[in-house]
Parts: C-alpha cells; structure tokens; sequence
C-alpha cells in the first residue's frame, strides 16, 4: 500500500511539473511575439496618439492603408494596409541566425466596425484574406484588428475584411465622417514587452580603454577584453549574429559602437479617415440631380418652342 501511494504521488509531481514547464515555455514564447504585446496594453493607442507598439519597435518606417472614401451600412469592404521592405534584406533571428522578415499590423477602427465573418466574404476577398490569421485586439474590443507575425518574401500588403455598423440597428453610430488609425511592422523590436532588450540591437562599449583582446565563445559570439587605465579588465559579451567594427589595439571610448546595427526592420503609423453614408441621402441627392436635369431639359424645350412661335409671328 505504502508503495502504491509512494507511486502515486510521484506521478503527480512528474505530471505538475510536466505542466508547470508547458506553462514557462507558452511564457516564454508568447514574449517573442509582438501580437502578444496586447496583453500589456488595454488600449493600443496612446492619449497622445502614439500606437503602443513603437515601445517594442524604436525604427521608424513608412506605412500606408488604402480603403473607400465612403461605405454603406452593413456593408463590407476592404481596408489594406501596405507595409513596404526590401524583401532581400535579411533580419538577426533569436537564435543569432539570419532570416527573412516578418511583419504584423494593427488596425483600429470606429466603434461599430468589426472583422467581416468568413461566411459574408466573397471569394474574392476570401482569396485574399487566406493566408493572414486576424483577430480581435480584446473581447471588448472588436474595432481593433491585429494580425502577426506574419512570415515570408510576399507579406507587404495586408486585406483586412470590414463589416460596417448599420445605425438603425446599433444606435451608437452615427452617419459621420470617422478617423481610422494603422501601425504596421516588418522585422523584430529591439525591446521584449517584458522591457528586456533583444539581440536585435547594437552593443557599445560600457568603459574607456584599450582593446586588448578579442575572443569567441561557446555561444557563437565574442568577448571583448578592454582594458581601463587603472589597470582593471572589463569583458564585453558580443551575442552570435553581430559583426565587430573594432579590433584589437584599438582605443575604446564610452558609448562607442562595438558592434554593427542589426535591425532591418521598424515600425510606422498612419491615419485616414472614412465616411459612413446614408442611403437615404443618397436616394434625394440622386432624385435632386434628376430634377434639376429635367427642369433643364424642359427649360430648353420651352425656349426652344418660345422662339419657334417669335419666328412665326415674324413671318405673318
């Protein structure tokens, strides 16, 4: 019985700690994710302005969107936001290696907007949409779309399906002119959201000296020996994957790169804005311009038919 029970309870420690390892490595992997940044972020945009997700990407790059200039209500269309790279240059992975970049983007939408259902989409669009995971920023929030990392040479351009709201339904919009905000990201950041630096960053020197040697390690990086002018060694640790742009016998300063800049990526915002019409206005705007062609036309018939009688009153 004793050894049953001894059994027992050792298959239960092997079991919490089998979940307990599942659950650090979910941790640890969810860090190195930039859509997982959400969870530190009830909004994803600032009071100033400024999309969150420019604390974890320093780089500024260029990012645009396109949709229609206007759209009517519970209807669907197409917001696409472009993230441009050389799809050539190549990013510092994790593990020190080299490869191509990813790309991921937020979109935040006028409450009422939402992600199209699959079931609506067109085939078209359905085409389009195939290869990108979206989804909500939060429960709460079904405005915000997120999407990535997104891997590979031909993710520049990404199609995010909109529903627009129908006011006569959901008595919190409104036919107005609304504001839409986007962020986009090709490569890593340079800073985890747990604050911690990745490798994506170049490394200065933390002393003034003299380099006096250069050694690899057992990781694929290097240590750098400086010495200071009292006399002490300093050791600096080079992660795999940078390049030294020093070399022994040269004179460091504090603050002086030790290594090349690594990042290929960066991260940008831009704004549009979109109008949600209302068919009704539409309707009279048409009726109006059809009544003041008719009224046109039949002035011109009516002097037409004035000058006919003036020329026959002439000739009698």
């Amino acid at each position: 019985m004793k050894n049953k029970f001894k059994l027992t309870i050792h298959k239960a420690f092997a079991i919490l700690i089998a979940i307990l390892s599942i659950n650090s490595l979910m941790v640890h992997e969810s860090i190195s994710f930039p859509i997982y940044a959400q969870q530190g972020y009830e909004d994803p945009r600032e009071a100033t302005g400024r999309i969150v997700c420019a604390n974890c990407h320093l780089a500024q790059k260029q990012v645009d969107i396109e949709i229609p200039k206007s759209v009517l209500p519970n209807s669907i269309f197409e917001a696409k936001v472009s993230i441009p790279y050389n799809p050539e240059v190549k990013q510092l992975l994790g593990n020190g290696t080299e490869g191509n970049l990813n790309t991921g983007a937020v979109l935040i939408l006028p409450e009422g907007f939402k992600l199209a259902p699959k079931n609506l989409l067109s085939e078209e669009l359905k085409n389009k949409t195939k290869n990108f995971y979206i989804q909500n920023y939060s429960t709460s929030k079904s405005n915000i779309l997120v999407v990535g990392p997104i891997g590979g040479k031909n993710n520049q351009d990404i199609t995010f399906p909109i529903l627009s709201p129908d006011p006569s339904k959901d008595k919190n919009t409104f036919f107005l002119k609304y504001p839409i905000y986007v962020g986009g990201n090709r490569g890593r950041g340079q800073i985890y959201p747990t604050g911690e630096k990745s490798n994506n960053n170049l490394i200065t020197s933390s002393v003034s000296g003299i380099l006096t040697k250069v050694n690899e390690n057992s990781k694929g990086g290097f240590l750098l020996e400086i010495e200071k002018t009292d006399g002490d060694i300093v050791v600096e640790e080079i992660p795999k994957g940078l390049s030294l742009v020093v070399k022994e016998g040269n004179k460091i300063s504090v603050g002086q790169n030790l290594t090349n800049d690594p990042n290929a990526g960066g991260f940008g915002q831009n704004e549009t804005e979109i109008v949600l019409q209302n068919p009704e206005r539409i309707k009279s705007m048409i009726i109006f311009f059809v009544s003041v062609t008719l009224a046109q036309i039949f002035f011109v018939l009516k002097k037409k038919q004035w000058e006919r009688v003036q020329a026959a009153e002439m000739n009698y």
